[in-house]
């Protein structure tokens, strides 16, 4: 699958610019079909970064909200300035 069509956007809020700083995480809303192993490739191969793990959850829109840590070697805040978000 195209990783573009897994990965709808970044989440644009506070917190999920918090987490990029603190706990090395990038948030994005992605493709509600997606799974974790999806979600994982799909990050790695867009941002040239290694992920340790993802971890999903559905919100009230009915949207699927992906929390991805990033392994230690590479700066979520980084990825961030990149895609725009900080």
């Amino acid at each position: 699958m195209d990783p573009w069509k897994i990965i709808v956007h970044a989440h644009l809020t506070e917190k999920s610019t918090g987490l990029a700083d603190k706990e090395n995480k990038l948030v994005f809303i992605v493709n509600r079909r997606a799974n974790k192993n999806q979600i994982k490739e799909a990050v790695e191969k867009l941002f040239e970064v290694k992920v340790e793990s993802v971890k999903t959850q559905i919100t009230r829109k009915g949207e699927k909200k992906a929390y991805v840590k990033l392994k230690p070697e590479y700066i979520a805040a980084d990825v961030a300035t990149r895609l725009g978000v900080i």
